[in-house]
């Protein structure tokens, strides 16, 4: 999960830099399917707190890598009701 973390971050610092402009041009550039890099790119949008955890490995067993890839609210809130 924290790989994940940290591909989500850097593609996402890739499109803002310029170093591609859409998601379908990132994803043929780092050889990925451009739905699994939309997925991943959504990681960027869970809560502070989800990401701490995930990060200190402090997380519950309901986070898991399919979990995060899976459509969830991009309400902060409903994401910690959700996943703790």
């Amino acid at each position: 999960m924290v790989r994940a973390l940290a591909k989500a971050r850097r593609w996402q610092s890739m499109l803002e830099n310029g170093a591609a402009a859409t998601i379908k041009d990132l994803a043929r550039q780092e050889g990925v399917d451009k739905s699994f890099m939309a997925r991943t790119l959504r990681l960027n949008s869970l809560a502070p707190e989800i990401v701490e955890s995930i990060l200190d490995g402090s997380y519950p067993d309901t986070i898991s890598l399919e979990s995060l890839r899976s459509p969830f609210s991009l309400v902060w809130k409903d994401q910690k009701e959700y996943f703790f």
